[in-house]
């Protein structure tokens, strides 16, 4: 990916080439060690072309030699012994709201305190939310800190990513000082739980270079072959202000224990939900233990992965611990994909453990539907994470359809809350914050909606219209989604007439949730027309026999 993106690749030669190095021997058969010699005094001989190096580090038969020759130094058996985990009922359902404490003050030329930030959390319970998530609240390192829209000159109002972690101010377990000190944070803790929220915190092990784990234990961290620490890369993006850690450093056992005490550190403050940023880039097996640990301890803790990765992996972290997950739910927007995807997380043998948390946009992702579709795309996604997860969440801007890409084909917003203070006109008459009430409450009113196992899908005979339902031993709720946002649909949508109907041959009564309109359907088929902007969907509460 770096060579084709144009960038250098000496050091990852080099690396190759100590990777195929210690492959030597490792197998009975030598035949093939002279030529793994060969390959790697091609990969580091630096008198050669660059493009003849990488050629040789994509020859499949190198491929097909180092794979007969996987390092089986860490292997490991064991007895397939299976645990039942009883997780607390927020595992299973709540509605997440995600904000950046340090937006949420009146003056847009510094960082809010906790203090000023708890002033919004009234508006955020008043939507019906559960769970308030903060990105890293830790000091933010200075040095290669992005200005606003990632720029890689930051001016000296310019506040950094979160993601940044540690400064001369502390580390995992320090507090931003633009937002006050720890004993502020855990009155912010305590003012959200009198608000009826629970604080969910955002753990990202990575280190900004002012870390003082960079100066107090370098050997933590991965160096390149000339010494150096390597920064964060997902090619073609640069992350020269994030260090990542080595979690399978000779040091493991220290740093495992550290990042540990992190989590812990943050339990003492009242916080017992953790969104982990990019599971599937450090050691599985430190996740195991980590999570067994804690939750031996805290059996109330939940822990949200934050995977966007190939559904093995997102399935392979649940198996480890993991509490819920992110999905493709974002990628998934037409008739076809949805009933596909929702099908496989609800009926498919992967639902006996891994929860699906539905968040319709985030800080890195604004979705090509929501830029394009506007205020009516912003209702549609909304109905959908609401009723088709038990678990679904969204980030702050959400509910005022914030959708200006920071440029065409791409999927980060312009002028990031992830590089600059953002302030917002709450009070704006077009805000979704009455339809996500609206949606909040009829998830806390009905059970059928706080489960995801009884989920069915109903036929139409449009491909514009959605329609499924969720139900428990009292109440169906019917809903029905023209996925469209640029133009009315309508069509015919088949319930289960039978099975639903109060007595052979009475009407089925659906009461509409979003308007309180109720109708009467006396036959299998029954006919919907939904306007994008004025009614987008239908979400019928039915009261079964």
């Amino acid at each position: 990916k770096k060579f084709g993106a144009g960038q250098e690749v000496a050091s990852e030669l080099l690396e190759g080439a100590a990777l195929v190095q210690a492959a030597i021997g490792r197998v009975r058969d030598t035949r093939g060690d002279e030529r793994l010699a060969q390959w790697a005094a091609t990969l580091s001989d630096a008198s050669l072309a660059q493009e003849r190096r990488v050629a040789v580090a994509l020859d499949a038969d190198l491929h097909r030699a180092m794979a007969v020759r996987a390092d089986r130094g860490d292997a490991t058996r064991y007895e397939r012994v299976l645990e039942v985990v009883v997780d607390p009922v927020r595992a299973r359902f709540g509605a997440w709201y995600e904000m950046f404490p340090r937006s949420a003050g009146t003056d847009p030329s510094r960082s809010a305190t906790f203090d000023e930030a708890a002033a919004r959390l009234s508006y955020v319970a008043g939507m019906g939310f559960d769970v308030l998530y903060l990105p890293p609240v830790h000091p933010i390192g200075t040095s290669f800190r992005k200005g606003p829209n990632n720029t890689l000159e930051a001016g000296p109002g310019d506040p950094g990513s979160p993601w940044a972690i540690g400064s001369a101010d502390g580390g995992h377990t320090a507090v931003e000082p633009g937002l006050g000190t720890i004993d502020d944070f855990d009155r912010f803790v305590e003012t959200a739980r009198a608000h009826g929220l629970e604080i969910a915190l955002d753990i990202a092990f990575q280190a900004s270079p002012d870390h003082p784990w960079v100066q107090a234990h370098p050997e933590w961290f991965r160096h390149r072959p000339d010494g150096t620490i390597k920064y964060a890369e997902n090619p073609p993006k640069k992350y020269q202000d994030i260090y990542p850690l080595d979690f399978e450093s000779p040091a493991w056992p220290a740093l495992w224990s550290a990042l540990r005490d992190v989590f812990l550190f943050w339990i003492d403050s009242g916080v017992t939900i953790f969104r982990v940023d990019n599971p599937h880039t450090k050691a599985f097996r430190f996740w195991e233990w980590v999570i067994a640990d804690l939750k031996a301890r805290h059996p109330e803790t939940i822990f949200l992965s934050e995977a966007f990765t190939r559904p093995k992996v997102m399935h392979y972290l649940a198996k480890l611990g993991f509490t819920q997950s992110y999905t493709y739910f974002t990628w998934r927007n037409t008739k076809a994909e949805l009933v596909e995807y929702f099908t496989e997380l609800a009926a498919g043998p992967g639902r006996e453990y891994m929860r699906p948390n539905l968040f319709a946009n985030t800080p890195d992702i604004l979705h090509e539907y929501l830029q394009r579709g506007g205020r009516p795309a912003f209702k549609v996604r909304l109905v959908l994470a609401a009723t088709l997860g038990a678990s679904y969440g969204i980030y702050s801007g959400f509910e005022l359809s914030e959708n200006r890409p920071v440029k065409p084909g791409s999927e980060e917003y312009l002028d990031s809350e992830k590089y600059q203070f953002r302030q917002r006109t709450w009070d704006d008459p077009d805000s979704l914050a009455p339809l996500i009430t609206l949606l909040n409450d009829a998830r806390h009113a009905y059970r059928a909606l706080q489960s995801d196992w009884s989920l069915t899908f109903h036929d139409t005979d449009n491909d514009q219209i959605l329609a499924y339902s969720k139900r428990d031993a009292r109440a169906a709720i019917l809903v029905i989604v023209n996925l469209d946002y640029a133009n009315m649909q309508h069509g015919w949508v088949r319930i289960p007439l039978a099975a639903w109907a109060p007595k052979p041959g009475a009407p089925v009564r659906a009461v509409d949730l979003l308007t309180g309109e109720t109708y009467a359907w006396s036959s299998d088929w029954n006919y919907v027309r939904l306007e994008p902007d004025t009614r987008p969907a239908h979400v019928l509460v039915i009261a079964l026999p």
